[in-house]
């Protein structure tokens, strides 16, 4: 079964910087569309990035800030993430995109962003 631990969040000023790290233990895991998924509060996940084989994709919100990176020899992907506003408060999340277009994934527990002041 595929694990996904995430790695990198903490409390940020707005403005302020920091890079997510995710380590997936996936058979394959370089033939797999990647992404990065947040949740806040009340509100449900929503993908944020994602990378495969022909390049990255990006949410309106996130485009220009964050950036989405992968090492398939470290089984691991990565998000930059820049210029952090308040709005990007969430948990964030990686996982494979077509298990959770599937509704076939499992989730690892998650990194927590806060961006405050």
């Amino acid at each position: 079964q595929a694990q996904f631990v995430e790695s990198g969040g903490g409390l940020v000023q707005p403005g302020g910087s920091l890079r997510l790290s995710c380590a997936a233990s996936l058979r394959l895991f370089s033939t797999y569309a990647m992404g990065w998924y947040r949740q806040a509060p009340g509100k449900q996940r929503e993908l944020v990035a994602s990378i495969n084989s022909d390049g990255t994709n990006y949410a309106d919100s996130v485009k220009g800030r964050f950036t989405i990176s992968r090492d398939n020899a470290k089984n691991t992907v990565y998000l930059q993430m820049n210029s952090l506003n308040p709005s990007d408060t969430a948990m964030y999340y990686c996982n494979s995109v077509s298990r959770v277009t599937t509704g076939r994934a499992n989730w690892g527990q998650g990194t927590q962003v806060t961006v405050s002041s």
